[in-house]
This record gives structure tokens, sequence and C-alpha cells, in this order.
């Protein structure tokens, strides 16, 4: 069909997701500036509103890519779902919902690695700035920002037992894990308020949607960014088989997500020479770090039932109980359907002499089943893994056609400490679940069962069932060696106007869930950018 007319705009934002429509607020802030956001799903999803939809859509493919990685021998040949958002919001509008930005190492460690701009100290007034935290405003903590984070307190019975059987194994209860320091166990901070989803489209598109100097183009698959000898000029895009081309005046900003990123850049010709040759793509700058240094949470879900009747919501969430949690939701918005995906996490040391914590569990009040759905027995599960796991995959294109999905290969476990690792975890689950303030709830160990005791049993399992906690990052790496794909300022190495801002600039994982430290990514982006057009 007829390519229309090409427009042109001071910026281009490739990705409506959490770091994408933060930069379309802040970057439209200033009504001089023309931006266009295009967003390869559609404006919004009913389900999208209340905290409990996300079951509805992690296989939706209407807003969801569903992805697969690919076959390997830690997952004993399964294909692991990696689940990822398209729609407005991107992933912020289907994933979980926990709000955990990390640990001040987590940072700094990426400033020593030669990102100046990007230690803890620099970042915290960007987390300050993009949240308006429920219990108010501290030296840790912002209450003026987009974004509304809630801190709920441990009010439900089995919360309360959970918190007391970990502090019979020592690990204390922490009420603020996003603020002094990280250890201990909590109930998850939720990017959730009034019983609605905080999602990025919610808190920075909606309220400037009417800006007559941007412009949003949903259901628009971005095939290529343009580049011109070493400057990036614009992008094209399709929508309903129409090919469309937009040219930027400053700066064309990737924010496509860890999965999506690096494969644009592959079919725009940036890449490993040898690969983009094999699928027909012109190559117009060598950069060998596209698609690798991928890395996510690989987590076993541990299962636990539980005989007592009344705790988890096996017991509530179905029948009568299903109706009354509806008519709680509608009431009083909190319950079940306005529950964060795992209520209560515990951030641990694996050893003595550790200054952080480096491994998370976090727990389900119920059991489920694939699909997902609930068991029919009562329980709950818990999900343990190691927060900085050192194993590195890639993700790259397979075909020159942008509709083809990449291949995503994670290479979980190929570091050794992260086998033993993950078994720690799930041994330090099995005390809390095994101390006396649980007793009275008839806790049993469905899996990995307590009949599996050694090292290579447990592992044996972990390599049977485990799955990732949908925290990929790293792929298109920030940094100042010869892997870096962009620079602390995010600028794609050896071009002009071109930039990358979401989570695939990680160096290395954050201690924990990735959403909010994506989010802010797209805040310290924006201060790039437009430092970068004032100066």
């Amino acid at each position: 069909m007829k390519p229309t007319e090409t427009l042109t705009y001071d910026f281009i934002i490739v990705g409506a997701g959490s770091a994408g429509a933060v930069l379309a607020n802040r970057l439209s802030e200033n009504s001089q500036n023309k931006v266009l956001l295009i967003e390869a799903g559609p404006a919004s999803n009913i389900w999208s509103r209340i905290p409990i939809g996300y079951v509805k859509t992690l296989n939706n493919p209407d807003v969801n890519w569903r992805y697969w990685a690919e076959p390997e021998e830690s997952t004993r040949g399964r294909r692991l779902y990696v689940p990822r958002g398209k729609v407005l919001g991107g992933t912020s509008t289907i994933n979980g919902m926990a709000f955990v930005r990390g640990q001040a190492q987590d940072f700094d460690t990426w400033a020593q690695m030669g990102n100046s701009g990007w230690s803890y100290q620099d970042l915290l007034p960007l987390f300050r700035r993009m949240e308006s935290y429920a219990d108010g405003a501290d030296e840790f903590r912002g209450n003026n920002g987009p974004l509304r984070v809630t801190n709920p307190v441990p009010s439900d019975p089995l919360y309360k037992s959970l918190i007391a059987a970990a502090q019979e194994v020592g690990i204390r209860h922490n009420s603020d894990y996003n603020g002094a320091s990280q250890d201990g166990i909590a109930m998850s901070q939720a990017s959730i308020a009034g019983g609605r989803r905080m999602s990025t489209a919610h808190c920075y598109l909606d309220p400037i949607r009417r800006r007559p100097n941007l412009r949003v183009v949903t259901h628009a698959l971005t095939e290529q960014v343009l580049l011109e000898g070493r400057r990036c000029v614009g992008v094209r895009y399709t929508v309903d088989g129409v090919s469309h081309t937009a040219r930027s005046n400053r700066d064309v900003i990737v924010s496509a997500g860890s999965v999506n990123s690096p494969q644009l850049l592959e079919l725009s010709g940036i890449g490993q020479p040898e690969r983009l040759k094999a699928l027909g793509i012109e190559v117009r700058q060598e950069l060998g770090g596209v698609g690798e240094n991928l890395r996510d949470h690989y987590a076993p879900r541990t299962r636990w039932g539980i005989s007592a009747k009344g705790y988890t919501f096996n017991d509530r969430g179905r029948g009568v109980g299903l109706i009354n949690q509806a008519l709680r939701y509608l009431i009083s918005q909190d319950g079940m359907l306005s529950m964060v995906a795992a209520p209560i996490r515990a951030f641990v040391f694996s050893r003595e002499g550790l200054t952080t914590p480096d491994l998370l569990l976090g727990w389900v009040p119920m059991l489920y089943e694939p699909g997902p759905k609930l068991s029919e027995q009562s329980g709950m599960t818990c999900y343990a893994h190691p927060m900085r796991p050192e194993s590195k995959g890639n993700i790259h294109a397979v075909s020159a056609d942008p509709r083809q999905p990449p291949a995503i290969n994670y290479n979980f476990l190929s570091a050794a400490p992260d086998a033993d690792l993950t078994i720690k975890a799930i041994r330090i689950a099995r005390s809390i679940m095994n101390a006396n303030a649980l007793v009275s709830l008839g806790v049993t160990e469905l899996a990995p069962g307590a009949e599996l005791t050694r090292d290579d049993e447990i592992l044996d399992w972990i390599k049977d069932v485990g799955e990732t906690t949908y925290h990929p990052v790293g792929t298109c790496k920030m940094g100042t060696d010869d892997m870096a794909v962009v620079d602390p300022q995010l600028c794609v190495r050896g071009f002009q106007g071109l930039r990358v801002a979401d989570a695939s600039i990680m160096p290395t994982l954050t201690s924990g869930n990735t959403n909010a430290p994506a989010i802010m990514i797209g805040e310290k982006a924006s201060d790039l950018v437009l430092a970068a057009q004032s100066a």
C-alpha cells in the first residue's frame, strides 16, 4: 500500500512502556517539543485496571508479545514462557505490580563499571521524584510524583504468621525495604492505589494525552530506525499494513524493552556483522554487545499445603468466597482482586559476612495450576532465587522480518554460584515454612518434597520446574567497554540522535523486581535528553 506523508518531530520514542511513557510525559512538558510516541499494542485492555487482571493478560496476545525462550539444559529442554507487555504502559500494564527499587549497591556497581551519573546518590532524587509514597516523604521516599505506591500493613493472620516464622529463623521485619536498607521480610509495596493498577499509562500518559505537542500512535510496529551516515534521522513503522516514515530533528529513543530493543537495532543494521549478514541485513555499525548480556531471575516455585481452613485464597477465592471477594473489591477496593502478585517477600542473606541480602523469597497465598487457575488444594506458593545471578544469555533476531520473534537464550545456571544460591534460597524457604509460628496452620511441603535433601536432588528439581520471574534486562548494556551498546548518556555507540532507554541498558540485574528501576531509567533518560537539548 502507498506510504503516507512523512512527518517531522523533535523526539520520537519507540515503545510506550515503563520507560517510554515516562519519556513522553517529560519531553512533552515543554510545549515547544514535538513528540511522537509509537506503541505496537492497543491503548488499553479491560483487565488492565483491576490488579488481579494480570491473570487475564498473562497469556493475552492482544496486549502481550507472548515470547518463548529456547530450550536448554538448565530447563530440561523446556521452553520457558516470556510475557512482555504490548500495550500503553508496556509490562507495567500486565505485571505483578510489586514495587522494588533494588539496593544502593546495585547502582553503585553500575557507576563503578564506568557509568558516571548512575550511582545510588545520583539516582535517589529520581526515585523520589517519580513516586507518591503512601507513607509519606523522607530522605528516601517521595510523595509528589506521578506514580502512587502503597505499603500494606500485615493485617491478615497468614501474613502475620509468616513474619513471625521468618523472625524465628533470624529474618527481621522491615517496614520499608525501599528505604534505608532492604534486608528483612515485609508486605510487598505495590504500584496499586485505590484498588487500581498504577501503570505508567495511567500515571504518566493519561494526564497528558491532550497535549497538542504529543502524538501517540498505537497498533504501530516499528520496523527500522533510519540512519543517514552516523546520524539517526527517524523511524519506519506500519499501521494496518500501511508504511509510515517519521523523521526526528533531535533524538530517536528506543524504549521497546529488553526483547524488542536489541531486535530493532539488529533489524536496522546495528549489531554483530556475521549475524546481520546471515539475515540479509546491511551492516551499518558493528556493535558486538547488541543482544548479549541477557540476565533474568530463574526461580523454582516451592509449594506448601495448608490444612487449616480459611487462610488461603484457595479457600476464599472460589464459589461464595469469590462472590464475597468481588463484593469486597467493589465496596472497599481491597481483598483478592486488589492483590499484588506476591503480597509478602523477604530479602535474605545466603551466608554470614555479606553486607546486603543476595536472595529473594516471595509468597503467594494460594496454590495454582497452569493457566493459571486455583488448585483444589489449599496452600501457598513460595518462589526463591538469587537476586544478582551471574549467568548470561542473549537475544537475537532470526529473520529480517520484524514480525518474527527473536530467539531468547537464557543459559540459566551456567554460572556455578547461581545454582548454589538457588539451592540455598530453597533451604531458607524450608526453614521459614517449618518454623513454630506456622505449625498451627498444618503446613506440608508438596514441592520439592521433604524427601529431597541432597543438593544434587534439589538441583534436579530446580531444572525440572524452574521458571523466570519475568525480569529480562541487559541486552543493550550501558557502559564504556567494548561490549557496551550505549554510553552513560544512553547514546548508541557510533551514532548521533539515537538512544536506548529501558531495562535493556542495565549492566547487571537489580536486587528484586525490575519495574521500578525501569521507570527510573525513563526519568533519568528524560533528564539526559533535555540537558543535551539545552546545551
